[in-house]
């Protein structure tokens, strides 16, 4: 199903120097400032974290109260290493 988003003009000031910069990368990489910018724009989104610092606590806090089944770390390393021996995977 294709979803229609209106698109939103976006104005920022630059001082010549980071405007010269800019277009330089975005000619390095053959594309128009705009998709540079855009671009730019969308990794830097990517790399903000989802949800408050706040919710997330909660979230570990609640799941540490739980009393999860764990083997013996011992035989769990040596399970894990006969694994990488054999070169099964995941």
């Amino acid at each position: 199903m294709y979803t229609h988003y209106m698109a939103k003009r976006l104005q920022v000031i630059l001082q010549d120097p980071d405007y010269r910069e800019i277009q330089r990368v975005a000619r390095s990489r053959h594309m128009s400032i705009a998709e540079w910018v855009r671009q730019a724009l969308h990794m830097a989104r990517r790399q903000e974290p989802l949800g408050s610092i706040g919710k997330k606590l909660e979230v570990i806090r609640a799941a540490a109260q739980h009393d999860y089944p764990a083997g013996d770390i011992d035989g769990m390393l040596a399970e894990i290493e006969r694994g990488y021996a054999t070169g099964a995977q995941p």
